[in-house]
């Protein structure tokens, strides 16, 4: 599944094979969001999924350059695993 852009915000969801595995990629993403200095909205639910919402709100709550960088980011963690 790819990034779509709706609502000004960059969106996505995984689906992992538990809670454990999930809950792992949320702390994965939290480092990024910490080295980048820009943190996603995530959403843990049904178990194993996370929703991921990406928005610059300091531009407005639009979606720039920043978040896409980000999820180029979050993607990659899907990758090394």
């Amino acid at each position: 599944m790819e990034w779509k852009n709706k609502n000004n915000k960059l969106t996505k969801t995984y689906s992992f094979k538990d809670f454990m595995e999930a809950v792992n990629f949320i702390n994965k993403v939290a480092v990024i969001a910490e080295e980048i200095k820009h943190h996603p909205t995530l959403y843990l639910h049904s178990y194993k999924k996370v929703d991921v919402q990406l928005t610059t709100h300091d531009q407005g709550a639009v979606v720039t350059e920043i978040d896409f960088k980000m999820a180029e980011r979050i993607d990659e963690i899907i990758k090394e695993d």
